[in-house]
């Protein structure tokens, strides 16, 4: 009897896979360094191949099982971008959990496995012809967090009609309507900013060159959020480095300042970006890497423009993107969860 499930989530640097019983538990998970910058750099997916075959057999030797044994096997992320290992067009917002399974891609990868692996295509907000120099800022594109938005919406057991905020090196916020569909995204790119500042600008000696920890200060972030609201966010990262020499000789304080003059930007964007369609009455769920998610979560409830914002913290044994490719599954009818 085929009782598990495999997924996998391939990223710009890395590729994770897990793989779920028939209860819908991850009971095995594998993660190697290797992501699609690879097959950019060098021109050939061999590499990444390699990495996934190796994921799969780590998965089934943890449990001692055979690919016999496994019902399906299901992608998303970067893995589906033309760097990856089978390029998956785009889906036009807005899409639904129903149209991401109907979506589907299967595709036999018989170097890399004896079994079809189920590509899920990402999302876009718009179709490729209608973008012009007017209106590019309207255009966004995601591969991987679709899956993500799908996993949070059925675990915080959200309907609809909400902002999903997806702190990370690349930062998401997603729309959602009614009627459980995604109707757009934005992306910034917050998390690498922060990091470029951090390490190769003159700031650098000020945070130490050191993100900021888990206890962020609350007074210098908030103050870092203004001074780039009032100002510029360049402004505001430079003066991070006049905290440190007039303020405060703790990296902490400091780093706190430049995270909240770096995520000014990204509060400013999804009030001004005509990517995404927002309204105060939405409902607000964050969820991802610390202390990004708490920090935009004390910086949207500083705005007070909308009223209902929470984080939601999925169990480290429910990896988002591995939950959301699970649900499609379902969808497809790829996999039956049991109670027993």
């Amino acid at each position: 009897m085929k009782t598990y499930l495999i997924t996998i989530d391939g990223g710009t640097t890395n590729t994770r896979a897990f793989l779920w019983n028939s209860q819908g538990q991850v009971v095995a998970s594998a993660k190697a360094a290797v992501g699609v910058q690879l097959t950019a750099e060098t021109g050939s997916n061999q590499a990444l191949k390699e990495t996934v075959r190796r994921l799969i057999d780590s998965l089934l030797e943890e449990r001692s099982i055979k690919i016999s044994d496994v019902g399906a096997i299901y992608a998303s992320g970067m893995i589906t971008s033309n760097v990856g290992l089978l390029e998956v067009p785009h889906l036009i917002a807005p899409v639904s959990l129903k149209d991401f399974a109907a979506g589907v891609v299967l595709k036999l990868l018989p170097d890399l496995c004896p079994v079809p692996i189920h590509f899920i295509p990402g999302m876009k907000n718009m179709p490729d012809s209608k973008v012009t120099l007017e209106n590019l800022e309207s255009m966004d594109i995601m591969r991987g967090e679709e899956t993500e938005a799908l996993a949070l919406l059925d675990y915080a057991g959200l309907g609809g009609d909400c902002l999903l905020v997806l702190p990370g090196s690349h930062t998401k916020f997603i729309t959602v309507d009614a009627g459980g569909r995604l109707t757009g995204c934005l992306t910034s790119l917050s998390g690498e900013l922060l990091a470029a500042i951090t390490q190769h600008t003159v700031v650098a000696d000020a945070v130490e060159r050191s993100f900021v920890n888990q206890e962020w200060d609350p007074a210098y972030l908030l103050a870092g959020f203004y001074a780039a609201r009032d100002t510029s966010c360049a402004r505001g990262a430079f003066l991070t480095r006049i905290a440190r020499q007039f303020l405060t000789d703790k990296q902490n304080q400091c780093a706190s300042f430049l995270l909240g003059a770096v995520l000014e930007n990204d509060i400013a964007a999804i009030r001004s970006s005509h990517a995404l369609k927002i309204r105060p009455s939405m409902r607000v769920r964050i969820a991802g890497k610390e202390p990004l998610c708490s920090a935009l979560l004390k910086l949207l409830k500083e705005t007070d423009y909308f009223s209902d914002i929470q984080s939601v913290h999925l169990p480290d044994q429910c990896p988002m993107a591995g939950y959301g490719a699970l649900l499609i599954a379902k969808e497809r009818g790829d996999f039956y969860e049991s109670n027993t």
